[in-house]
């Protein structure tokens, strides 16, 4: 239906390609390391490119300057990406025609539910309301602006991640007619990160484990834009001592721009890689090049989250294995 959503140049190109793709909310931390590296060298091992894109599209989140930052870090870690950078604040008319594609074929709706009315609805895995269908066939406040749901069925959806095995969801009664775009008119994560990965033809996704409740929804969409489907493998997600995931708003420690070989040794170990302690000391080209011969994805351990001591120079700097998810 959507093959106009492709880019002609990365359709040609063909062969593996991965992407990094951070929210410019701050600067990188452990954890964004963590799922920048696994995915580069996947990309990497198979000989394939990687791509960096700047997932902005919540533009009242994004932080002045933190895109540049991103991009610097990257760079001093020696993550050296293909091709332009895509930044989904400029993808806006990408986002509408397939908004309006998905409404052509009568399979979205506008919805004018507030939080509060969904506020009694059971919860998903990721805690939000599992919509129950309210304005599928008529909204409820006329008078209100209007989000966008997607129609969703309860044929169970099931796919093979690389590190995680078989996940399977029913997307109607684990998470149900879903967002596309928000009432302020902000297309959402979900759908432009379909359009996005068919637009830089990419043919893996290496992320956080965070994410692997999300990955049925876009397979679904996915399927009916009619774009490829990605090959998938969730990392564990990096956790701090509270049992909450790094991250920006956390204010998990950002990345040592001065001396990047003791984070890129942490994060190969975090991810099972077992560099030898004397690249500890080595510049991060000689630590990448190791990695580059070394990695195998097979390696990853599969729990979805793992305990990391914050700070790099502390006494106890490894992961202590925990197959825990913390408590919602």
């Amino acid at each position: 239906m959507a093959d106009f959503l492709i880019d002609p140049l990365a359709k040609s190109q063909g062969g593996v390609c991965g992407r990094f793709a951070p929210s410019p909310t701050g600067p990188l931390h452990f954890g964004s390391l963590v799922a920048a590296l696994g995915s580069f060298l996947e990309a990497r091992r198979q000989g394939g490119k990687w791509r960096v894109r700047i997932e902005d599209v919540d533009v009242p989140r994004a932080r002045p300057g933190a895109a540049d930052a991103i991009l610097r870090a990257l760079e001093r870690y020696e993550l050296c990406w293909d091709g332009p950078v895509l930044y989904q604040s400029r993808r806006t008319d990408a986002y509408r025609t397939a908004l309006e594609c998905l409404q052509n074929a009568g399979f979205a709706y506008p919805c004018t539910c507030s939080r509060r009315e969904l506020a009694s609805c059971l919860r998903g895995k990721d805690g939000s309301p599992i919509y129950p269908g309210r304005c599928r066939n008529r909204v409820s406040h006329p008078d209100r602006p209007a989000a966008i749901r997607l129609c969703v069925d309860d044929t169970p959806l099931t796919f093979h991640d690389a590190v995680q095995g078989e996940y399977r969801q029913c997307l109607a009664s684990e998470v149900g007619d879903f967002v596309i775009r928000r009432a302020d008119g902000l297309f959402a994560y979900q759908l432009a990160v379909v359009v996005d990965d068919a637009a830089q033809g990419i043919t893996q996704v290496v992320r956080g484990g965070d994410l692997l409740d999300s990955t049925p929804r876009q397979i679904y969409l996915q399927k009916l834009l009619n774009v490829p489907t990605p090959q998938y493998a969730h990392l564990p997600v990096a956790m701090d001592r509270s049992g909450h995931k790094l991250s920006k708003q956390t204010s998990a420690t950002p990345l040592d721009l001065e001396n990047p070989a003791p984070a890129l040794w942490a994060a190969l170990d975090f991810l099972g890689q077992s560099p030898p302690p004397t690249l500890r000391r080595e510049p991060p080209a000689t630590i990448l090049a190791w990695a580059r011969a070394c990695w195998r994805l097979a390696s990853v351990p599969t729990a979805p989250s793992r305990y990391w001591e914050t700070s790099l120079t502390a006494a106890s700097t490894r992961p202590n294995g925990s197959s825990q998810r913390p408590e919602p």
